[in-house]
């Protein structure tokens, strides 16, 4: 099961290396090894690195690995730490068989929370995100292990970590400790704290700053890019995303009649729901520094985890029962794994169905588990209609043989790959041959041991130091520490970051530490500005998201670009604090052009003072001789 497990992961997870938040928490770690880079917009003030101990671990395994490969083997330790500690939670609260299937959830669903489509959990790019569910994981474990202390320390290092993540899994615990009554009367207790400060931070005046209510300027910056931070701003799709683990909790506290999972079941629920009071007061009333920074939200992210770990015990007993449990199981794997229909509509049939289930007749149970054949069968139907469609128009990724991108995409829609799992238990329930066993397990190994490097491993490979050689012509002629602006129209600053190693300008990337620092917020304000003759404000994008997709737009690209012209370059130097800009084209100013391969192969390096420069000369009035 473990070797099948492994192979499924590596089927239907890839390391996608530097992408999204990934590249914030590489350009921490490099950081600590390049102290200039400390003088980088997203550093320079406030950011996530303030609080948390994950970059300087990181700082030595790139000292010792190099950048691709430490981040390659974090996300491994992650991962494996992850659903290792996920199977023993779900053991402890169940039977073996409910735990690798929790497991096999886990690795084939994906735990999304929020809104936007942002955030999910056991995220397939490396982040202290990772090691915080992680380290949470483990402290449940731990918990339900009796291993009370253990699982206390577990917790304080994720607290290190990730404070974020790690708070609602040491609320969870201490809801554990206490008791239900306690945990609901600390909740009512925070909940009310929470509106208190939310009320004297919106009409009274505050001690500190943290406690004070953001001001318009910095509240508008941090709302038009991090919209997900203000739950008003959410969509209904994002509503039904964030209810649909509460049904299913809901519904697996009710059916599963063991105390101390519906213990937790109860408290999951408990934290959850009051992370997303605490987070709607923070962004309707204030709002408060403090608490649109604490994104209570988040917490909803141990209801969907545990969501998880307690389905397939809560499938076993519906499968088990007389009445409509059968079509209830169906309909609750279908909320998961079931991409036609809305998931969170599903699981409320299931609940509302069980609720009727006590009222219905025995001689009935069949009629039920007959319609439950029904929806698995419409299920099939499916994921063979979709199946044949990719294998007749198959979508070639390049970075795997062909029949891998075929298992990919029959196993990367869940269904298959839970059947699999259920027919090799089912096998090993059946089998009395130790031998057959040991054949089976050693295929099984085989296969994930080939199919590891597929998924951990990202399909294209950065050799930064030969990278960093190729443009050794302009790291020589721009001092460390010295700002950079790539126009190249990218919203992310890989190439000032990674491969020049000096601060980026301005991108949408550095933006997102905007909630944390009123400073970060004001200077990307004035610096987009500043960009203006050139692009629009990338990171505006609450407002972007409203606009109607623009059509031929290059991914990874900002829509809006102009074309860089000497006077574009004139308004764009204009700030002191840029100190070079890379161009394509030639602008009538001194430039050093790259001849060497590579993406900017021709391309120029500005010196920003020297435009300065030259633009006040030819601007001043000539001189008259008497």
């Amino acid at each position: 099961m473990t070797a099948l497990l492994v192979a499924l992961w590596a089927l239907t997870h890839r390391d996608f290396g530097f992408v999204h938040d990934g590249i914030l928490y590489a350009f921490q770690a490099l950081a600590r090894l390049r102290p200039s880079l400390d003088l980088d917009l997203y550093l320079k003030y406030r950011s996530q690195d303030k609080f948390t101990i994950f970059s300087p671990v990181y700082a030595v395994f790139v000292r010792t690995f190099g950048l691709t490969l430490a981040g390659e083997i974090l996300l491994a330790i992650c991962a494996a730490t992850f659903l290792i500690a996920a199977w023993h939670l779900a053991r402890s609260l169940g039977s073996r068989r409910s735990a690798w299937f929790a497991a096999a959830f886990l690795i084939l669903t994906v735990g999304a929370y929020g809104a936007y489509g942002i955030f999910r959990f056991s995220e397939e790019f490396l982040t202290a995100r990772s090691a915080g569910e992680a380290l949470t994981v483990v402290a449940l474990a731990l918990h339900f292990a009796g291993h009370r202390k253990s699982a206390l320390l577990a917790i304080c290092i994720a607290m290190a970590v990730h404070p974020l993540m790690a708070f609602p899994g040491l609320l969870l615990l201490l809801c554990l400790w206490v008791g239900l009554r306690i945990g609901v009367a600390g909740a009512v207790a925070g909940v009310l704290a929470a509106l208190a400060l939310s009320l004297w931070a919106a009409y009274g005046t505050p001690p500190l700053p943290i406690l004070a209510a953001m001001d318009p300027t910095w509240l508008t910056v941090v709302r038009e890019r991090s919209a997900f931070l203000f739950l008003q701003l959410w969509r209904p799709a994002d509503w039904l995303l964030n209810a649909r683990p509460f049904l299913c909790l809901t519904l697996s506290a009710w059916v599963i009649s063991v105390p101390r999972v519906r213990q937790l079941g109860f408290a999951a629920l408990l934290v959850g729901a009051t992370g997303l009071a605490i987070g709607a007061m923070a962004s309707l009333i204030g709002p408060s520094v403090l608490l649109l920074q604490g994104q209570a939200w988040r917490w909803v992210w141990i209801t969907s985890l545990l969501a998880i770990v307690l389905l397939p015990e809560t499938l076993i007993r519906l499968w088990r029962d007389d009445r409509l449990g059968p079509l209830c199981a169906v309909l609750l794997v279908a909320a998961w794994t079931f991409a036609p229909v809305n998931g969170t509509e599903l699981a409320a049939a299931a609940l509302l169905l069980w609720t009727l289930s006590s009222r219905m007749e025995a001689r009935h149970g069949r009629h039920a588990r007959q319609a439950a054949f029904g929806v698995a069968a419409i299920m099939l139907v499916w994921v063979a209609a979709t199946t044949l469609e990719y294998l007749q128009h198959p979508i070639d990724t390049g970075d795997a043989p062909i029949w891998l991108q075929f298992a990919r995409a029959i196993l990367g829609r869940a269904i298959p790959a839970l059947l699999l799992v259920w027919l090799l238990d089912r096998c090993l329930e059946r089998t009395r041959s130790a031998r057959t066993v040991f054949i089976g397990a050693f295929t099984l190994a085989a296969i994930a041991a080939y199919l590891l490097p597929f998924a951990v491993f990202p399909s294209m490979i950065i050799d930064w130091p030969a990278l960093r050689s190729e443009y050794a012509d302009w790291r020589r002629h721009i001092p460390p520490g010295a700002n950079v602006y790539v126009a190249d129209g990218s919203d992310a600053p890989m190439f000032a970051w990674f491969t020049l190693q000096r601060p980026d300008y301005l991108s949408t990337t550095q933006s997102a530490g905007v909630v944390f620092s009123r400073s970060i917020a004001l200077a990307v304000r004035r610096r987009s500005k500043d960009l203006r003759p050139y692009m629009p404000a990338d990171w505006r994008l609450l407002s972007y998201s409203r606009r109607p997709p623009m059509v031929n737009s290059t991914p990874g690209t900002t829509v809006g670009i102009k074309p860089m012209t000497r006077r574009s370059l004139i308004g764009i130097c204009s700030d002191p604090r840029l100190n070079y800009v890379i161009a394509p084209k030639k602008l009538g100013f001194p430039a050093i052009q790259h001849e060497g391969p590579g993406a900017y192969r021709h391309w120029n390096l500005y010196d920003c003072a020297e435009v300065r420069s030259r633009a006040q000369i030819m601007s001043s009035p000539p001189r008259t001789s008497t």
